[in-house]
């Protein structure tokens, strides 16, 4: 299989692992019998997994390569999640998702890496396409959730059974996978000690504020369509899957042609043009009135959060201040701990003022980045400059 097939099939399966959890997440929540608050702070385990690996796991992954980091954490990654289904608190829940975050900063670093070293080697974009995958991995997982929802399976067991499907999948795809050659400029910094913590430097800390409001409504159309879905319209588990899948579904499509997009505009107006939809599909979630509205609004959030984390990526890694390794850690230490930590925060939001607000509060994010979008091209410039 070519190098960068292979890459595509680790985004696949590294958002599969984990993608069946979400659209099921409504009906964990109502066997827990807890608010969207708790559930929130539950959820939180996740991102401060990710956190812990993201500060210091770069040196780890140094040490075991990309190939035994693939194929000993994707495989465990499922077990986590299946286990949080039978979680009786809160409590337990967190306690579940924090190593599952603890794999998900490492998976994150090492397929961010590789797509960015098959793309260098090959001369062609390849990170949309890449993060497209991650995208068509977690619709076919949410689309599974969303018919075992149907089918009347519980989350329980069919969360048990990903567990086995994964581990199939793992062995039958990657089985033969090499890690790509480490780039040039990487290997400027080799004897260089790397810093304790992957500090975000400034031009990636404006990465970051770009990046920002696309990566929280991102996590929150994945934490809470579905339980959206079931509060604001009373309709069955399996429309909740449904909402899950269809942002996913889009953002797979856009993002598999996003570099052709690129490579004929600039990436300012790229990201201008998906942050206009961004902010559309976010009123449109807020202010629905059916759920086939909301349907399209979850879709144009998928679309309009498709592709600015993997141009900011590209440019992170491209970068030749720092080895990649600790670029590419830092800016997903910041943005896509956003990620995972700002939507179960959102629970609170929920609560106290109704779900639709979790979604709407967000729109004042979107506006800045559309006007702070012009250092996302400015920042690739130096670091295609720089390379």
């Amino acid at each position: 299989m070519p190098q960068h097939r292979r890459v595509f099939a680790c985004f696949f399966l590294y958002s599969f692992c984990m993608g069946g959890f979400f659209p099921r997440l409504a009906e964990i929540q109502r066997a827990m019998g807890v608010g969207e608050g708790a559930l929130g702070l539950a959820l939180i385990g996740v991102a401060a997994g990710t956190l812990i690996s993201l500060t210091f796991g770069a040196h780890v992954i140094e040490r075991m390569g990309h190939r035994r980091t693939l194929l000993g954490l994707l495989p465990a990654l499922p077990l986590f999640y299946a286990a949080a289904a039978h979680a009786p608190t809160p409590l337990v829940m967190f306690a579940c998702l924090f190593p599952a975050g603890i794999l998900v900063g490492a998976v994150e670093v090492v397929v961010n890496l590789e797509a960015d070293r098959v793309e260098h080697l090959s001369g062609r974009r390849i990170m949309n396409r890449s993060h497209a995958f991650w995208s068509i991995g977690f619709f076919s997982a949410s689309a599974m959730g969303a018919l075992m929802a149907y089918l009347g399976v519980s989350p329980q067991l069919h969360l048990a059974g990903v567990v086995l499907l994964c581990m199939a999948a793992t062995v039958l795809l990657l089985g033969k996978f090499e890690a790509a050659p480490v780039r040039e400029a990487d290997h400027s910094h080799a004897d260089a000690q790397p810093p304790r913590f992957a500090t975000p430097s400034a031009a990636i800390l404006v990465l970051v504020v770009v990046t920002l409001p696309a990566m929280v409504l991102e996590g929150a159309g994945f934490d809470w369509s579905a339980i959206y879905m079931r509060d604001v319209f009373g309709v069955s588990a399996f429309w909740g899957g449904v909402a899950v899948a269809s942002g996913a579904a889009a953002q797979a499509l856009m993002r598999y042609f996003a570099d052709g997009f690129v490579e004929r505009h600039s990436p300012v107006f790229v990201a201008r043009a998906l942050l206009s939809v961004l902010a559309l599909g976010d009123v449109l979630v807020a202010v629905s009135p059916s759920p086939w509205v909301s349907l399209l609004g979850f879709a144009l959030l998928g679309v309009g959060s498709s592709a600015i984390f993997p141009l900011a990526m590209s440019a992170a890694a491209q970068r030749t201040d720092r080895p990649s390794t600790v670029n590419v850690a830092s800016l997903a230490q910041t943005a896509f701990v956003s990620f995972l930590l700002a939507p179960p925060l959102l629970g609170f939001v929920a609560q106290g003022f109704g779900i639709r607000w979790s979604f709407g509060i967000a729109l004042p994010l979107v506006i800045a980045s559309l006007w702070l979008a012009r250092v996302l091209g400015a920042s690739a410039v130096r670091a295609r400059a720089a390379a």
